[in-house]
C-alpha cells in the first residue's frame, strides 16, 4: 500500500465572497465590481506618500472590511490592528515538492446551483480569488496569486482560525493534558455562572453549547456587536461601560436551552476553547501554535494573530499567514500528524477528526449545502465518499482535505 505521505489531494484557496463580517454592516452593491476592476492594485488603495485621502484605508474608520477595500485590508491586517507573532524560529524553512500542471486551467465544471460550465481559471475570477495552492500527492501542482496577495505576503485566515484552535485542542487531549469530559468550570473557575459553566469541554470543541447568543451579521442588534466592542483594541468611547476583551465577555455568556442537542457555529465557543488551550498549556493560542505547529513544519514565513486590549488572541479568526505555509498545515493534517518525515503529534488526533461530530445535531442546525456533514474539534467533515474535511473562513478561505 502507498504510503499516507504519497496519497491525497489539499486545497488551499483564500478567495473573497461578498459579504459582511465583524466591524462592518455595510450593504454591499447590487452590481458590485468585477474582480479585476476591484483589484487592490486598480483601485489605488493606500498607493502614494502620502495616499491621497479617498485613498486610505485606516484606523479609527471601521469600514475598512467592506467591499472593495475588503480586497486590501485581509492581506494588510497587521497594519490595521494589533497583533502577536506565530513565529516559525529561526531554522531554514523546509521546501515544498513542485511539479506544475498547466492543465488544470482549462478543467471545466458546473457550479453548484448552475447550468452552465465554466473553466476552472474563470472560477478563480468569479469568486474574488486572492490565491489558490494545490497539493497533490505531496506535490504542489498548482499555485497562484491574485489581487493584493503575493507569494510573500500574508492573508486573513478568518474562521480557518478555529480549526487551528481545534487541532491544538485536540493535541492537548490525546497527550492527557486536557480533558474534553471535564466541565469548562473545573478548569475555568471564572465561567462558572455563565452558559459555558456547565458544558463540557468536547460540547464546546464541537459547538454544541445552548448559547443565548446570536451571530447574524446583518441584525445591528445582535449579540456579535457587542462581542466586538468587547474585543476592540481600540480605547473604549467615555460613556462604555460593557466587557473589555474576550475573556471577560464569555463571563457574560448565558445559556440558552440544554448543552449537547444542537450543532450551533458561535465564534465565541473558540475563544473559550483558545482560554482553556493557554490554562492547560502555560502559554497564549498564538506561543502554542507557533511551539507546536510553525516552527515544526518548515514554514517559510512567520504568522500573525491580531488581539484584544489586552493582548489575548483571537482564537475564532485572528491568524494571518502565508498560503503555503497553511498548505503545510494542510500536510501535516492529511498525513496524520506527520510531516518532512517527523510525527508531531498522534495520528489519533486527525483520526478523531476525520471521524466527524453528531450529526443529528449538525442536521438541526439547517446546512442545506452540508447536508449529512458535521462539525468537530472546529472543523468541517462532508462525510463523503472521498472522506474530506476542511478548515473554512468567512469569505472562502478554505484548507479542504481529501485524503483519497
Amino acid at each position: 500500500m502507498p504510503s499516507a505521505t504519497r496519497i491525497g489531494t489539499i486545497l488551499l484557496t483564500v478567495t473573497l465572497a461578498l459579504c459582511g463580517t465583524l466591524n462592518q454592516v455595510y450593504s454591499q452593491p447590487s452590481n458590485p465590481l468585477s474582480a479585476q476592476d476591484s483589484d487592490p492594485g486598480k483601485m489605488g488603495w493606500m498607493t502614494g506618500f502620502p495616499p491621497p485621502p479617498d485613498k486610505l484605508i485606516m484606523q479609527p474608520e471601521s469600514d475598512f472590511f467592506s467591499f472593495p477595500k475588503l480586497r486590501w485590508t485581509v492581506c494588510h491586517i497587521r497594519e490595521l490592528l494589533p497583533t502577536k507573532q506565530v513565529s516559525r524560529g529561526i531554522g531554514c524553512p523546509i521546501p515544498l515538492t513542485y511539479a506544475i500542471d498547466d492543465g488544470i486551467d482549462a478543467v471545466t465544471f458546473t457550479p453548484m446551483g448552475a447550468e452552465e460550465t465554466m473553466t476552472w481559471v474563470e472560477s478563480l475570477s468569479a469568486n474574488y480569488t486572492d490565491g489558490m495552492l494545490i497539493i497533490h500527492k505531496g506535490v504542489v501542482v498548482y499555485e497562484k496569486y491574485f489581487g493584493g496577495l503575493e507569494e510573500t505576503g500574508k492573508h486573513a485566515a478568518m474562521s480557518m482560525t478555529k480549526s487551528m484552535t481545534g487541532l491544538l485542542a485536540e493535541i492537548l487531549v490525546a497527550e492527557g493534558r486536557l480533558d474534553d469530559t471535564a466541565e469548562v468550570s473545573s478548569i475555568i473557575p471564572e465561567l462558572t455562572d455563565s452558559a459555558f459553566g456547565s458544558a463540557t469541554v468536547r460540547q464546546v470543541m464541537d459547538m454544541t453549547t445552548a448559547l443565548q447568543f446570536s451571530e447574524d451579521y446583518a441584525d445591528p442588534k445582535a449579540d456579535i456587536w457587542a462581542y466586538s466592542a468587547a474585543a476592540g483594541p481600540l480605547p473604549k468611547p467615555k460613556d462604555y461601560e460593557g466587557p473589555n476583551g474576550y475573556f471577560e465577555y464569555l463571563k457574560t455568556v448565558k445559556q440558552d436551552g440544554v448543552h449537547g442537542e444542537v450543532f450551533g457555529y458561535k465564534t465565541i465557543n473558540s475563544d473559550t476553547l483558545g482560554w482553556l488551550i493557554s490554562l492547560v498549556s502555560g502559554g497564549s493560542m498564538a506561543d502554542l501554535l507557533s511551539k507546536r505547529i510553525w516552527k515544526e513544519i518548515g514554514a517559510e514565513q512567520d504568522a500573525y494573530m491580531t488581539v484584544d486590549a489586552k493582548g489575548t488572541p483571537f482564537a475564532g479568526g485572528g491568524l494571518s499567514a502565508g498560503l503555503r505555509d497553511l498548505g503545510r498545515v494542510g500536510l501535516l493534517v492529511l498525513n496524520g500528524g506527520e510531516i518532512n518525515g517527523h510525527r508531531l503529534f498522534p495520528k489519533e488526533v486527525v483520526d478523531h477528526i476525520r471521524a466527524g461530530g453528531d450529526k443529528e445535531a449538525f442536521a438541526k442546525a439547517g446546512y442545506k449545502t452540508l447536508e449529512g456533514g458535521s462539525y468537530r474539534s472546529m472543523w468541517w467533515i462532508y462525510h463523503n465518499l472521498h472522506g474530506a474535511f476542511a478548515a473554512r473562513g468567512v469569505h472562502g478561505q478554505t484548507i479542504y482535505i481529501d485524503p483519497t
